[in-house]
């Protein structure tokens, strides 16, 4: 199977569109089309469901969709041996990262970068934790630097990792502020400003709610720490943030619960990073 066919057919699945691909890869879209037509051709069956004007997958490019991921895995991994053999730390690397390590943690380490690395190309994406995954499953970057979880999938490996402390934060004149051990039992009363469920975060906190038998009073949920940290500034809730965070603006509760999540950067399993991403992995290594 020619790897350039494969890689039509794995652009157009991730983009849902035909147009859309071809942009990515810089092709016409008869062109797409034709690198399609030539993989269904030659496996003798069709891939994808063109009708309804929706991309879809037939079964059978649903069976062969691992392969091919798998496939341009093993070709990129045969290109980065033979590159790695020159040395050189250049050329374009790819990383998204998630809003909060992106205005706290990053600017140190691509400060370093661009000191040390000159020659390196950054392509940065911001997002969500739980959209770089998606993200990095459809090989559109090479590193994420996010929340990690119990729950990750098994197809990414952890290169790099460090723990977050966190703390019960709210307004100096919210009530709970003026409480000398507040609990949980406290906080229930009022409106509590988290992210989303599903984040790292928010199951840590409802965990300690449910176990406890207590309600947890969520008010307009957002992934944005730096959107979360100003509603709670000026009273509009209690909160749960980095310690890195906590400034003039805001009370730290003296809640008898430790919390703390882990950042970390990852890669997905069986794909070769490139001595770019490597470099960056140890600079974030070092200084953590």
């Amino acid at each position: 199977m020619d790897a350039n066919s494969l890689k039509a057919f794995l652009t157009i699945v991730d983009q849902e569109s035909f147009s859309e691909a071809a942009e990515l890869l810089h092709l016409t879209q008869p062109a797409i089309s034709k690198r399609l037509a030539a993989l269904e051709n030659q496996l003798g069956t069709k891939l994808i469901d063109r009708s309804n004007r929706q991309v879809r997958l037939t079964d059978a490019g649903a069976r062969l969709l691992p392969h091919a991921r798998r496939i341009l895995d093993e070709v990129h991994n045969a290109r980065q041996a033979l590159s790695d053999r020159e040395g050189a730390v250049s050329g374009p690397l790819s990383v998204i990262a998630s809003h909060h390590i992106g205005l706290h943690h990053l600017p140190a380490w691509l400060r370093r970068l661009n000191r040390d690395y000159p020659e390196v190309s950054l392509e940065l994406q911001f997002m969500d934790s739980e959209g770089a995954f998606g993200r990095m499953r459809k090989r559109t970057a090479e590193l994420a630097f996010v929340t990690l979880s119990e729950s990750m999938d098994q197809a990414f490996e952890v290169y790099v990792r460090w723990e977050d402390a966190m703390a019960f934060v709210v307004s100096p004149e919210h009530p709970l502020a003026s409480l000398e051990k507040p609990g949980l039992e406290d906080l229930s009363r009022f409106d509590a400003l988290l992210p989303e469920a599903g984040t790292a975060t928010y199951r840590t906190i409802s965990r300690l709610f449910l176990d406890a038998g207590l309600p947890l009073k969520i008010q307009m949920p957002t992934n944005y720490l730096e959107t979360i940290k100003m509603m709670a500034s000026v009273g509009l809730g209690w909160s749960v943030l980095p310690v890195s965070m906590v400034d003039d603006s805001l009370t730290v509760l003296s809640v008898p619960h430790s919390v703390s999540r882990i950042l970390g950067g990852v890669g997905l399993k069986g794909r070769s990073l490139s001595p770019q991403a490597r470099a960056l992995l140890d600079i974030a290594s070092e200084l953590q």
